[in-house]
């Protein structure tokens, strides 16, 4: 794997990891802050009762009102500002007119254009009251996240991300999706490299200061089996036992990592207050 300093290198993906300086940091934290923003945004107005596609005409709503522009909106065909994936979804959800009941859980995936930069984030969300397997489960899944987050500093491979994530969501008797996982970002959507949600340590490309990815464990109460539905953008567990997901982007530092995305508010995982 190529690593290049992002001034040097065209706005392509072409295989290359991409190593960014503070012009880089500072653009991405200003889209993460604002796509984290409108997360808080909607913590409030998950609710019974109201539809995926209410929260998708207020994300748009909101990304219009601060400048911004929804990546996901006209991405490959897609028509929406925001991926909702309800209960046993792992990914990939399309907005709709239909009624979220009590205790659905849900995850909303949003990705703000913020002067040509990426701020991409997920957060579960419950309409009303979760009950005791949904609240472990969206708990274990943040958890899994932040622990792969810990991982991430120079001289660790991102396959260290992914065993920290897989051993805590394994150990705690959920799954580990397979079939997706974090990417590279910043000027580009995805981008170099692919960041696994499971693996062995000391594999996988070498982390260096400078690199922005995303990691975005998906982690299930049943197998780690999923399908694509006919609309060819929903993803669903095979079992359809129930999924949940947590999204940063992220900045490797020279000791660390900078998360882009952290919720302004706190309100990192629900309840939320």
């Amino acid at each position: 794997m190529n690593y290049v300093d992002a001034s040097d290198a065209d706005v392509l993906r072409d295989g290359a990891i991409k190593l960014h300086g503070p012009e880089g940091f500072a653009g991405m934290r200003k889209a993460g802050q604002l796509s984290a923003k409108c997360l808080d945004m909607l913590a409030p107005l998950v609710q019974p009762g109201v539809t995926t596609a209410a929260l998708d005409a207020k994300i748009f709503e909101f990304a219009m009102d601060h400048g911004a522009l929804p990546a996901t909106l006209g991405y490959r065909g897609y028509k929406h500002s925001v991926c909702t994936s309800i209960n046993h979804v792992v990914c990939h959800g399309i907005p709709n007119d239909k009624p979220l009941k009590e205790g659905d859980s849900v995850n909303c995936d949003v990705t703000l254009i913020v002067d040509g930069w990426h701020g991409d984030t997920s957060r579960m969300y419950v309409a009303g009251e979760p009950d005791r397997k949904t609240e472990r489960l969206i708990n274990i899944t943040y958890d899994a996240l932040m622990m792969g987050i810990a991982e991430a500093k120079p001289g660790n491979t991102t396959g260290d991300i992914g065993h920290a994530i897989q051993k805590y969501a394994e150990g705690e008797r959920c799954s580990v999706v397979t079939d997706f996982c974090g990417h590279g970002i910043g000027k580009l959507f995805h981008d170099a490299p692919n960041i696994l949600h499971f693996g062995r340590k000391g594999e996988g490309e070498v982390l260096r200061e400078g690199m922005f990815f995303t990691i975005e464990p998906m982690i299930n109460l049943g197998k780690p089996d999923v399908k694509i539905l006919s609309d060819g953008w929903t993803a669903v567990t095979r079992d359809r036992k129930l999924t949940a997901q947590f999204e940063h982007s992220i900045g490797i530092t020279k000791d660390g990592a900078e998360v882009f995305t952290a919720s302004p508010k706190g309100l990192n995982r629900p309840p939320y207050a």
